[in-house]
């Protein structure tokens, strides 16, 4: 099988696709454009000859988030292959308008085109070339798109722990980084809420009736600031920092939100648990604090499972003669999830692009038919077994 005339075949349709999913509207929370944007998905995949399902996706409170979309292809091996992508994105309604899909040289621009809308379409038109060229020596091969990946995935996170735990490999469709390396370790990331209660007085009269608010949460993001430094690969930023109304009024009511990022679990660990000590102990009196995790993600710092992918990615690209090469990045994302369940993972398996969530986001054309024919033939040689 000739895998990159037959990636080659599938690309009018891909680009079309691109096309019509970056014109709809689909951030995160937008249920309208995230069902549109599910629909769509779910009809490519019928099409293709895929088994679908949409499954609700519900945060911890029963929020409604979007519809999780699950296709799947029965092969004549044994081996349960994931490929595992995400149609959410950070973008506002109303940016598909004011920023239409356009292609300049080769170029693809507009909202999510490659975070993740172009690597989500490289994963159908991978399953398609394989299953339009008779090779299934899959088990079954899975495809599964979520609607909350840029919110921490806070509802998905039970579907893909259950995919996860069933799969001999999860292949994430984040596009590659814009060297065209792989991604083969992310960090952890947490978001810590801290909210602040002082009591108000006035600043001229009665300043000594008042519980500063303001001067706990000043006094607070210098303690966590300084803990930068004190374990290895550990980030702590706090990125949010809000208190008072009025220049005369003690304030009481402040409130931070902290990024913490890791490397290694253990780190990821010490470090959460010293910043939340840390917020719940003000240091002026009087002030009291209520501190809330939100959608924590372990880091995933790689496996033996990993390298083995990267080794088979590497001996599939050197047959293509596309190079590849493997990094670990700052940023999370569900392969995190994934690999906590106990999958091997790789990441970064969609086409190359690049300015994720910005204005400028854009996605590599050229790199688009390599990139389907790697990730076809990487589930082709997993499907065997990794050895």
């Amino acid at each position: 099988m000739n895998l990159r005339d037959a990636a080659a075949r599938r690309y009018p349709d891909y680009l079309e696709r691109l096309a019509q999913l970056v014109a709809v509207d689909s951030g995160s929370g937008d249920l309208a454009g995230l069902d549109k944007a599910a629909t769509m998905l779910a009809g490519w995949c019928t099409e293709a000859g895929l088994t679908v399902h949409r499954i609700p996706v519900r945060d911890p409170s029963n929020r409604f988030l979007g519809d999780a979309v699950v296709a799947s292809a029965r092969g004549t091996g044994s081996r349960r292959i994931l490929l595992a992508g995400h149609l959410d994105t950070v973008f506002p309604a109303g940016t598909a308008a004011t920023r239409p899909f356009r292609i300049a040289g080769d170029r693809a621009y507009g909202a999510g085109v490659c975070d993740d809308k172009g690597g989500v379409l490289a994963g159908l038109a991978a399953a398609e070339v394989l299953l339009a060229e008779g090779n299934s020596a899959f088990g079954e091969l899975l495809l599964v798109v979520t609607p909350d990946e840029e919110i921490g995935s806070p509802g998905s996170r039970s579907l893909l722990g259950r995919l996860a735990r069933g799969a001999d490999a999860a292949l994430c469709l984040e596009c590659a980084r814009e060297n065209g390396d792989l991604v083969r370790a992310r960090k952890g990331v947490a978001d810590i809420e801290v909210t602040l209660h002082g009591r108000a007085a006035h600043a001229g009269i009665e300043p000594e009736r008042g519980a500063h608010a303001a001067l706990a949460a000043a006094r607070l993001t210098v303690a966590l600031q300084e803990l930068n430094g004190r374990w290895p690969a550990v980030t702590v930023n706090v990125g949010v920092l809000q208190a008072g109304e009025r220049p005369n009024v003690v304030p009481d009511q402040a409130r931070l939100v902290v990024d913490l990022r890791a490397e290694q679990p253990g780190a990821f660990a010490e470090a959460l648990a010293t910043i939340s000590e840390l917020a719940a102990a003000p240091a002026v009196p009087g002030v009291t604090a209520s501190v809330a995790v939100v959608a924590p993600t372990p880091p995933w710092a790689g496996s033996a499972g990993t390298d083995r992918l990267v080794g088979l990615a590497r001996m599939v690209g050197a047959q293509l003669d596309i190079p590849v090469r493997a990094a670990a990045t700052g940023g999370c994302a569900d392969a995190n999830l994934l690999a906590a369940a106990g999958a091997p993972v790789l990441d970064g398996l969609g086409p190359i692009g690049g300015d994720d969530h910005s204005r400028s986001e854009w996605l590599d054309l050229s790199s688009v038919v390599p990139r389907i024919a790697l990730l076809a033939g990487l589930i082709d040689a997993i499907s065997p077994g990794p050895d």
